[in-house]
């Protein structure tokens, strides 16, 4: 049976679609991948990318696509509201089917490697490929971000894990990761244009501040709209299910004097991350997983 990776590549431009489309287009129309979507955001300015696919179609398209972003983006000029430390930012990778964590581990060392060996940008390892337990965030990694990354690489606990201790001179530095399970974005909308009350909820439903230990959550502005949002990181749904989250930030927003008005899920997500989330608005009884039609369709 073939094997699958999800791979959720992150990189510094959110603004330029030329950029965008070029970077995005070293993932479209491979063979032994697919490209889900990608989500450009110019307030982060950064975009991020779903793509799913064989391990090494994937592994080819994701260092190409890391190329062409270090030829285009230059991380003395870039600015967003997102923590980064490279052009191309992170890339995690996720089993999907009939593949292991371990594989997975494995073929991030082999990114890791070739990223250095191809275009010299010095390399991070996280997650499970992280080689000490602060490694293993990526907060420790990104601590000062792009700027501030520069001032203290020179230092032991700060130094990338493949190549001089240094940044490149524009692409910074990658983060290669591989995880049991993808992340998911949730940005909670509040009728509010007062970002410091955002700021403040974030605060409240964050792991390292006392909240979810696995939520990392911003105050963010979404100028569009006049509208700001708490925008999480949720990396297990199943532990902190997005209802728990937003039932605290529900309760949190009224006691700020404003409401929820809207959530909006940025890529993909597991399905029980839905379900959970209707069995408990719906109160619903006894319900199983295999009402769900289309969950019979695998087996004909």
């Amino acid at each position: 049976m073939a094997e699958y990776i999800h791979a959720v590549p992150n990189f510094s431009e959110g603004k330029r679609s030329d950029v965008i489309i070029a970077i995005v287009a070293q993932l479209k129309d491979k063979p032994g991948t697919k490209l889900l979507d990608y989500y450009p955001d110019a307030d982060f300015n950064r975009t991020v990318v779903e793509v799913i696919g064989t391990p090494e179609a994937l592994k080819e398209a994701l260092l190409n696509m890391a190329g062409k972003a270090y030829e285009l983006i230059n991380m003395e000029d870039q600015r967003g509201a997102h923590p980064r430390i490279g052009a191309q930012d992170t890339i995690p990778l996720f089993p999907l089917m009939n593949i292991r964590l371990k594989d997975c581990v494995q073929l991030a060392e082999n990114i890791g490697k070739e990223i250095y060996k191809r275009y010299g940008v010095p390399v991070y390892f996280c997650g499970e490929n992280a080689r000490s337990k602060e490694r293993k965030n990526l907060d420790f990694i990104r601590k000062g971000q792009y700027e501030g990354l520069k001032k203290v690489v020179h230092l032991p606990e700060r130094a990338p894990d493949i190549g001089p201790a240094a940044l490149h001179p524009t692409a910074g530095a990658t983060i290669v990761s591989a995880g049991e399970k993808a992340l998911v974005a949730v940005n909670v909308i509040l009728d509010t244009d007062d970002l410091d009350i955002a700021k403040t909820i974030a605060g409240n439903v964050r792991g390292p501040s006392g909240g979810f230990s696995t939520v990392r959550a911003i105050g963010l502005a979404l100028e569009k709209i006049s509208r700001v949002a708490v925008s999480m990181n949720m990396f297990d749904t199943d532990k902190t299910p997005i209802y728990r989250v937003f039932n605290v930030i529900e309760l949190e927003a009224r006691r700020h004097g404003t409401a929820v008005i809207g959530t909006e899920i940025v890529g993909t997500l597991p399905q029980e991350a839905l379900i959970n989330s209707a069995e408990h608005f719906l109160r619903l009884q006894n319900f199983k997983r295999d009402q769900i039609i289309e969950n019979h369709l695998i087996e004909i």
